[in-house]
């Protein structure tokens, strides 16, 4: 049993203003797995005033100062990637060795880059008699989700120390133990007080005081599109720069000439691997109709290697987060069902043998039409949604045919085919025949999948302010 009941405040473990606490649930076991204290806004006006006076010196310290800090930090994490793992699958659910290969290792790769960005980042530069200098913006606020939770958390903290800002954390309240952990590795390092602060808590308490306290230049939030609405307009008041990085509806479309095999394996991966808790899964697989059935077959033998069962274990797929996601995503596939959508594999209920923690059948969907609800709610499970076309240019209006525009995915043997293809959809990130993940390239959203970009020297820029100092060269 994991007991958490303190902030990281200045520096140090602190207790709370509130003596309030939620149970944490394995959702593996559906048992308690552990306790963290809530905090409320006397706590975040504690964390804020400690990271508003640390910002005095962290944001004039070198790029050779906070370089060595991040180094520190990459140090120190990776001598706990193991322990992170552990918590990860006790918190979320992700088998061991997704838990520990990606969704840790991910994580230490942001402080990774981050370091190889500032080493060659430039934060002054002059054009004629003006010199442009870029400035840390100030206290950032940090809203993190529970599906990637050290990813997220790292995707955001990295940039904004490696640029000067200080920082306010509000790890998800459902998975917060790699948080704690995760505090523990900037506290070894030896982040300055005050430089980096945590407080657990509730979204519509903690969140929202963070969001629209005074003090705190710029938030950032990583959740539901609903969510990141809230952080915005609590944020409005005091005018604060927001970042977004919202929901999702991916289309993943597979052209005539691809590889049918790898693009259906592919995408399978997409949906399957956390559960189908990942913002840019491919949920929507676009495909010719008249290649409908041998990629519905294709696709029911792909799903057979993804078997859920228990995450420590060393499973292919864990639970879903929580009995609410669970009910949630039942709800989703019955809506399927009644809507017309023919049942490839899967279906509602838990899976034979499972009935113990939130284990969701991996489902796939066949004939479905993009008006139906499985095809517009973000169902944030292991659901497929396999939607059928006549020609290219229908293809591309149904893929745009959603209020996302997060992740896409093309499929071709003709790389130039894809890339013409994948020039007409509306999304931020998009991979070209089972691409993965490139922490080098930005990544966020257009439409109601948020504003903003993560990853590479683009996330730098969010947390930067640019001054023009005009006459700083004299003519001559």
């Amino acid at each position: 049993m994991r007991e958490y009941m303190q902030f990281y405040i200045n520096g140090q473990w602190v207790d709370p203003e509130s003596p309030r606490s939620l149970d944490v649930v394995d959702p593996a076991t559906e048992a308690v797995a552990g306790n963290i204290s809530l905090g409320c806004d006397a706590d975040v006006d504690k964390a804020v005033a400690a990271a508003a006076e640390a910002f005095k010196i962290w944001s004039v310290t070198s790029k050779e100062e906070r370089l060595a800090i991040l180094n520190r930090i990459v140090e120190e994490f990776e001598k706990r990637v193991p322990e992170l793992g552990e918590a990860i699958t006790e918190e979320m659910g992700a088998p061991t060795w997704l838990a520990v290969g990606t969704q840790a290792g991910i994580g230490v790769n942001h402080f990774k880059t981050a370091i190889s960005v500032l080493e060659k980042f430039e934060f002054e530069e002059d054009r004629g008699t003006s010199r442009v200098a870029r400035e840390p913006i100030g206290v950032c606020g940090f809203i993190t989700p529970w599906n990637w939770p050290i990813h997220q958390i790292c995707a955001k903290v990295a940039p904004a120390l490696a640029v000067g800002c200080t920082v306010v954390l509000k790890p998800s309240e459902i998975a917060p133990f790699s948080a704690q952990i995760f505090a523990e590795i900037l506290d070894a390092a030896g982040v300055p007080a005050g430089v980096f602060n945590m407080v657990n808590g509730l979204g519509p308490e903690v969140g929202q005081a963070i969001a629209a306290h005074p003090k705190v230049d710029m938030v950032s939030i990583t959740g539901s599109t609903r969510a990141g609405i809230a952080v915005a307009e609590a944020a409005a008041k005091t005018v604060k720069r927001v970042h977004q990085e919202l929901g999702g509806k991916s289309p993943n479309i597979i052209l005539e000439d691809a590889d049918l095999e790898a693009a259906v394996n592919g995408g399978i991966a997409g949906i399957m691997m956390n559960s189908g808790q990942s913002c840019r899964a491919p949920t929507r697989m676009l495909v010719p109709n008249k290649l409908m059935d041998q990629i519905c077959e294709l696709a029911a033998e792909a799903v057979e290697n993804w078997a859920p069962g228990d995450p420590k274990e060393d499973s292919r797929m864990g639970p879903v987060i929580s009995e609410s996601q669970w009910n949630k995503i039942q709800g989703l596939i019955e809506s399927g069902i009644s809507q017309g959508a023919g049942v490839v594999t899967g279906g509602s209920g838990k899976p034979e043998g499972l009935e113990q923690g939130y284990y969701v059948k991996p489902t796939v969907f066949r004939d479905v039409k993009n008006d139906m609800e499985i095809a517009r709610e973000e169902i944030f499970g292991p659901v497929l949604s396999i939607i059928g076309y006549d020609t290219e240019e229908e293809a591309v209006e149904i893929a745009n045919d959603t209020e996302y525009g997060l992740g896409g995915y093309v499929h071709s043997k003709d790389i130039a085919h894809a890339r013409q293809v994948a020039s007409k959809i509306r999304a931020g990130y998009i991979s070209l025949n089972n691409a993965g993940l490139d922490l080098n390239a930005p990544f966020g959203g257009y439409k109601q999948s948020g504003n903003g970009r993560e990853f590479s020297d683009q996330a730098f820029g969010e947390f930067l302010e640019y001054k023009s100092l005009l006459g700083f060269t004299p003519a001559a």
